[in-house]
C-alpha cells in the first residue's frame, strides 16, 4: 500500500509565500523509482498540471502559470517533495494534490498514486 500524505496548504494573501511538502510512505513504495507531480484543481475545474520533478531530482518541468514563481524540489533521503510557492495570486486558489508515477508527466492520467489534498487559498 503507498501513502502519499500532503500539508502546507493554508489561508495566505496575495503575493505571499507557501511551501507545500508530500511524504511517501508505504513497504511497496520505492522512492527512487518515481517521478513525483504537483497538481492542483479550484472548485468546479478539472484538475490541473502544476509541476514536475525526476526520480533523480534533475529534471523539472512547471506549467506556464508556474514558472518563475513556484519551484519543485525533492530530498529523496526522506521521501518528500516540496512545492515552494512565491508570489501567489487568488487565481492559486485550489486543492494541491501529489502524485507519483514512473516518467515525469503534465498528465492527470499518468500518474498512478495520488495524496488526498491540501487546500490553498489566497486571498486578495
Amino acid at each position: 500500500q503507498v501513502q502519499l500524505v500532503e500539508s502546507g496548504g493554508g489561508l495566505v494573501q496575495a503575493g505571499g509565500s507557501l511551501r507545500l511538502t508530500c511524504a511517501a510512505s508505504g513497504r511497496t513504495f520505492n522512492w527512487n523509482s518515481y517521478a513525483m507531480g504537483w497538481f492542483r484543481q479550484a472548485p468546479g475545474k478539472e484538475r490541473d498540471f502544476v509541476a514536475a520533478i525526476s526520480r533523480s531530482g534533475g529534471n523539472t518541468v512547471y506549467a506556464d502559470s508556474a514558472k518563475g514563481r513556484f519551484t519543485i524540489s525533492r530530498d529523496n533521503a526522506k521521501n518528500t517533495v516540496y512545492l515552494q510557492m512565491n508570489s501567489l495570486k487568488p487565481e492559486d486558489t485550489a486543492v494541491y494534490y501529489c502524485a507519483a508515477d514512473s516518467i515525469v508527466s503534465r498528465q492527470v492520467r499518468s500518474y498512478r498514486y495520488w495524496g488526498q489534498g491540501t487546500q490553498v487559498t489566497v486571498s486578495s
